[in-house]
This record gives structure tokens, C-alpha cells and sequence, in this order.
């Protein structure tokens, strides 16, 4: 099999899948090495009778949409937008917050496509360490989601190698991640508020309002663009007033999008404009 043979494949599946091909460019190899597996397993020769397989069994459909999910990541990815929601956002929010309730300050976070969990982890450590001195009365809520049950396993069990810990500030590894085993579990009370529940995306979603939605380098890259509007608008309506959501540094919102404004020049942080 080579990779154009993989890429072929994918662009004749994708509009089933509703995925966008261009989105795999750069990941194409994780998916091609899954699919070289699943060939051998059956016993099959190349990429045609694969085609064959899907064309006769629908069952195998749900198989190679699971073999197309994409798994990179890495605790604080994206170092300057995790540091503009410490020191700007964040605060601002938080502030706005704490003067327009008399009920508990809440924090309402969801990590869409949370993976292993790198991301829900990295809201936890940089809400305790980054925020929490300055509001010592907030509380975090997060819930994360992902389609995929093994890495969800994988999340919950907390354990990284630390290559993956390398963004992450250096005094928060050492107070998140206490220790010196080559492979270090986040302590367990920076787990507490946290939530994670096998979800996709594409179908599903947990109940707002949220004050920060994480979608990164999932919808926004791998979905077909007619897709990618139906859940950006399913994203905003779970915005609380003022909430933010939070795409990946390459991504851009597809066109025809809901008006939303930057809420950080530069960085890939919208938030949905008064009035």
C-alpha cells in the first residue's frame, strides 16, 4: 500500500464519513498504518478489495471512521493561547463573573476531542496554579469528551511520558506531576471537577452553558465543511454570555459561520459579540 494508494481511499470514504481528505495531510501516515493492519487481519491483499470489504459490509464503515481519528497531542499544545486565557482572558472573565452573580464562582470548561486527556488536565493544572491564587473562591467544572473508549481509558487513568509534559511549565510539572518515574501520574486532586464521557462530536454533545469551549484540531480540520457549521452552531449555543471558545492555532471557522468576534488579537479565541 503506498500513501497515495491511502489517499485515494480516503478521498473516495470521506464524503461518507463527512470528513474533510485535506485535513489528513500532514497525519495521513497514523491512519494508513491502521488501515495496513486492519488488511492484514483480514487477509486482504491491497486497498481495492479493501473497497470491496466496505462496499459489502456496512458494518465496516464504523471500523475505518474509527481508524481515522487522529491522536497527536501534548499537555499546554499551543503555549501562547493556554497563556493569553491565564493572564487575559481568563481573569476578565472570571472578574465579570464574580460581579454579576452572588452564587458560587463557577468555571465551566468542556474539552471537545479531549483525546488522552492532555487538554482537560492542562485547563485543571492552569486553573489551580494560574488562576485560583487570584480567585481563591472559583471552582472549576470540566467535562471532557471524546469518541474513542480506549483513549478515553488512557485519560482517566492520568499517566504520561514527560516528552509529553515538555510545554507545561516547569514549576507546574513539578507541583502536578510529583515524583520522578519516566512515565508520571497527575496527582489525584487536580482530577477533582473533572468529567469524561465518550462522546462524538458529530452526534453528540454535553448540556451547557459553558463559559469555555476547547474544539481544537478536531472539527475544524478533519470535518467536511457543511459539518463543520452544523456543530460550530450546536458549539455556540452552548456559550454562556461572554463565553469563549477556543480552535486550533492552524484552523480557521468555515464560511458562512455564525458572527463571532476574536476575543485575543492574534489567537484562535472567538467569543460570540454583544447584542
Amino acid at each position: 500500500m503506498t500513501d497515495e494508494d491511502c489517499a485515494r481511499l480516503l478521498r473516495w470514504a470521506a464524503p461518507r464519513l463527512r470528513l474533510r481528505p485535506e485535513g489528513f495531510r500532514r497525519v495521513r501516515g497514523q491512519v494508513c498504518k491502521r488501515l495496513g493492519r486492519r488488511l492484514r487481519a483480514l487477509g486482504l491483499s491491497d486497498l481495492a478489495a479493501y473497497r470491496e470489504r466496505l462496499e459489502a459490509d456496512d458494518a465496516e464503515w464504523a471500523l475505518l471512521d474509527s481508524f481515522c481519528r487522529v491522536t497527536v497531542s501534548r499537555f499546554y499544545r499551543d503555549a501562547c493561547v493556554f497563556d493569553v486565557l491565564r493572564d487575559e482572558l481568563l481573569p476578565a472573565l472570571l472578574s465579570s463573573r464574580r460581579r454579576e452573580r452572588s452564587a458560587p464562582l463557577v468555571l465551566r470548561v468542556w474539552s471537545a476531542g479531549c483525546a488522552s486527556g492532555e487538554e482537560p488536565y492542562t485547563v485543571s493544572v492552569l486553573f489551580r496554579f494560574g488562576l485560583q491564587p487570584r480567585f481563591p473562591e472559583a471552582r472549576l467544572e470540566l467535562v471532557a469528551t471524546d469518541a474513542d473508549a480506549g483513549l478515553l481509558a488512557r485519560a482517566r487513568r492520568g499517566c504520561y511520558r514527560r516528552g509529553s509534559l515538555r510545554e507545561l511549565p516547569e514549576d507546574w510539572v513539578r507541583r502536578a506531576f510529583p515524583g520522578e518515574e519516566p512515565e508520571p501520574c497527575l496527582a489525584e486532586w487536580l482530577r477533582e471537577g473533572l468529567v469524561f464521557l465518550q462522546q462524538d462530536l458529530r452526534a453528540d454533545m454535553p448540556e451547557g452553558p459553558f463559559d469555555v469551549i476547547l474544539c481544537r484540531n478536531v472539527a475544524f480540520t478533519y470535518f467536511a465543511p457543511p459539518l463543520q457549521l452544523e456543530v460550530l452552531a450546536r458549539l455556540v449555543r452552548r456559550l454562556a454570555p461572554g463565553g469563549l471558545l477556543v480552535i486550533g492555532s492552524q484552523e480557521r471557522l468555515p464560511e458562512g459561520a455564525p458572527a463571532l468576534e476574536r476575543a485575543a488579537e492574534s489567537q484562535p479565541v472567538f467569543r460570540v459579540p454583544p447584542g
